[in-house]
């Protein structure tokens, strides 16, 4: 089981609950690494060398093991929003999709934070091309880069068939796509000021 909930950017987990969780791990270039914002509070075998679950992350609901992932999403700030309408209204303004092209405008953009050599090949100009980009960061989509910088339709029925649980499904990346271009116009927005 993946349980997923969304908290506040600072909040970090380790520091509240201490020694009563193991960071979640993955396997990547052969080596156990952090799974970014996973964590068990449950005793599962620890790697004596990294920390971290001794068990990679995918292997770990067959045997039984709950991760709970401590989203931060709080970069996005949509309390200045009286209602749903003025958040549609800026929805249907097209951002400044060249700023994607700057690596520390990239670095603000939740979700997209750490991406931008993907960002910058990929030069989305559409929240389609967002969503395909959120597609493509998931660890097992990747390898469908190059593929779909030739043609992304034909990669696009690929991309989105889901097969691991930490693949995007399309109706889960568009609208994370479009709090994107929303934290894309607050961001200019205070660049402007």
């Amino acid at each position: 089981m993946d349980i997923d909930i969304d908290l506040p950017k600072d909040f970090n987990p380790t520091t509240i609950f201490k020694d009563r969780i193991v960071l979640a791990s993955l396997v990547e270039n052969d080596e156990l690494q952090q799974h970014g914002p996973g964590v068990y509070f449950q005793k599962i075998p620890v790697d004596k060398f990294t920390g971290l679950a001794a068990i990679p992350y995918k292997n770990t609901e067959e045997l039984g093991y709950i991760k709970i992932d401590f989203l931060r999403i709080s970069k996005i700030n949509l309390n200045i929003f009286n209602n749903k309408k003025e958040l549609k209204q800026l929805l249907n303004i097209p951002p400044d999709w060249t700023m994607l092209e700057n690596e520390n405008f990239v670095n603000k953009l939740w979700h997209l934070e750490g991406n931008f050599n993907i960002v910058s090949k990929i030069k989305p100009k559409s929240i389609d091309d967002l969503a395909d980009i959120l597609a493509l960061i998931r660890p097992r989509k990747l390898k469908l880069l190059d593929k779909y910088l030739l043609n992304k339709e034909s990669v696009r029925v690929e991309l989105y068939t889901k097969r691991e649980k930490s693949d995007l499904r399309k109706s889960h990346a568009i609208p994370y796509a479009m709090l994107i271009v929303i934290h894309m116009h607050l961001l200019t927005m205070e660049i402007d000021k």
